[in-house]
């Protein structure tokens, strides 16, 4: 039977457009837009009606960066696939792309398999995976192909973690070789691994254990000097790159010299660079290990480099690397020992609403939150223009949002399951009132009217490159 939504009266905001136009939703998709009192507007009627006057009509957000449920350092990230997505929806999230994890010595397909386990039947809202390669060889290669054709576009490598993650420069150029034949995006968690194990053993010998070390012993010249070389090999193989979590100035001085020589090379910075610093992982007492993630906390002077990266299309998207552990437990884990706390901080459900609070501030346009909050990233990762947008046959992942309500951000408050705040006590002006998922009201004024199961996985086509 076929169902219609209308949205009246809100201002809609894609990444190329933002026109006063009422919405016909049917059937799950986006039907049509007209000016708000045109005679085509009028003529359209609907099961139900949605008053967005004063509000603004936004896509929803795509995160293309999660960490729902991960073993990370004898533990697991805090959220599941059903509180995690439960959380994105009360952001104005309507799709994440998660990582599937190989563990070296077993299969791509088994890893991807207990992905597709975890999140089968769970989800509010809708999801996606990349695949981290942790052991790359001939039949880990091979795969590669067979999970393009899947519609699992990206893998993801790293330059740090020796011992877990870890891959060689050799590795990382086969891996790229494949990518750049198969038509796969290599995702890079660039910092060298290596040099800093060195630096985190001369620390913890000379007595150097408090959270705030984890961000001295991480350079930024160890970030700058891995992403320059996973340019170069990108370039040997001649393989698009994505670099993920940017949180350097240097690292992104690299990027912007890539780009300007037209090479495929794209970054992604997430909320935590932009709006905490160094400060936090040095708060008194064992609370800065809240604020332990990799690429780590930067001094605040960082941050004006990474919002003119995003200005300046340097950075293309930004995403939350959303990874919770929570502190009684978890953190916990490293006291007495920086190197044990395990790296990951919360944000899902914080990203849209900090990015419009960006705009507030200056440092964005109110197409450009879009962009890197939803278009940017669905044309990344081969989604556009099924999602990232508004337009006559996308996916109905529609958010209404009132700029002008005010919030405090609050780990009393918030819906993902940690027992602390990143940004407690912040006060931000915006907020999501309504969430539609493909048609399905997920969100109703601020009450939650979703369920696990909704959310479909959705495969995936190769990336869509951005200029």
């Amino acid at each position: 039977m076929s169902t219609r939504t209308l949205i009246r009266g809100g201002l809609v905001i894609t990444a190329a457009d933002e026109i006063h136009a009422d919405v016909l939703i049917e059937d799950g998709r986006v039907a049509a837009l007209a000016a708000h009192g045109s005679s085509a507007a009028q003529s359209w009627s609907a099961e139900r009606t949605i008053d967005a006057t004063d509000r603004y009509v936004i896509p929803g957000g795509v995160d293309a960066h999660t960490h729902m449920e991960l073993p990370f350092g004898g533990t697991f990230a805090s959220d599941t696939f059903e509180t995690g997505t439960r959380a994105a929806a009360w952001g104005g999230t309507t799709t994440i792309v998660d990582f599937a994890v190989q563990s070296p010595g077993h299969a791509l397909r088994e890893g991807l398999d207990a992905w597709y386990a975890k999140a089968d039947g769970q989800c509010a809202i809708d999801y996606a995976f990349h695949m981290i390669l942790s052991d790359v060889n001939e039949h880990s290669l091979k795969e590669m192909d067979l999970l393009v054709e899947e519609g699992i576009t990206s893998f993801k490598l790293f330059m740090a973690y020796p011992g877990v993650f870890y891959s060689d420069d050799g590795q990382i150029l086969r891996a790229m070789q494949r990518s750049a034949s198969n038509g796969g995006l290599i995702m890079m968690h660039a910092e060298n691994g290596i040099a800093i194990d060195v630096l985190v053993e001369q620390a913890l010998a000379a007595g150097r254990t408090d959270p705030r070390y984890h961000g001295e012993v991480r350079r930024a010249l160890l970030e700058a000097e891995a992403t320059h070389r996973a340019i170069q090999l990108a370039r040997v193989a001649g393989a698009p790159l994505y670099v993920v979590h940017v949180s350097a100035e240097e690292a992104v001085a690299e990027l912007a010299a890539a780009r300007d020589k037209g090479l495929p090379v794209f970054g992604e910075t997430c909320p935590q660079y932009l709006f905490l610093s160094t400060d936090n992982l040095a708060e008194p007492g064992f609370e800065g290990a809240k604020y332990v993630c990799s690429t780590p906390l930067r001094p605040r002077e960082h941050q004006a480099a990474l919002w003119r990266g995003l200005r300046t299309n340097d950075l293309q998207v930004v995403s939350t690397d959303h990874c919770p552990f929570c502190f009684v437990g978890q953190k916990e884990l490293g006291r007495g020992d920086f190197s044990k706390i395990p790296n990951g901080l919360p944000g899902v459900e914080n990203r849209m609403d900090l990015l419009h609070q960006a705009v507030l501030d200056g440092h964005l346009s109110r197409r450009r939150w879009i962009e890197i909050a939803c278009a940017s990233p669905a044309r990344m990762f081969g989604l556009y223009p099924k999602k990232g947008t508004i337009a006559p046959g996308a996916d109905a992942d529609v958010v209404i949002y009132d700029p002008h309500a005010e919030q405090t951000l609050s780990a009393e408050t918030h819906h993902m399951n940690v027992d602390y705040s990143a940004y407690e006590g912040r006060r931000i002006t915006g907020r999501v009132e309504t969430v539609l998922s493909r048609g399905e009201l997920v969100l109703h004024e601020r009450r939650f009217t979703g369920r696990a199961g909704h959310g479909v996985y959705t495969p995936r086509a190769t990336t869509q490159y951005l200029g």
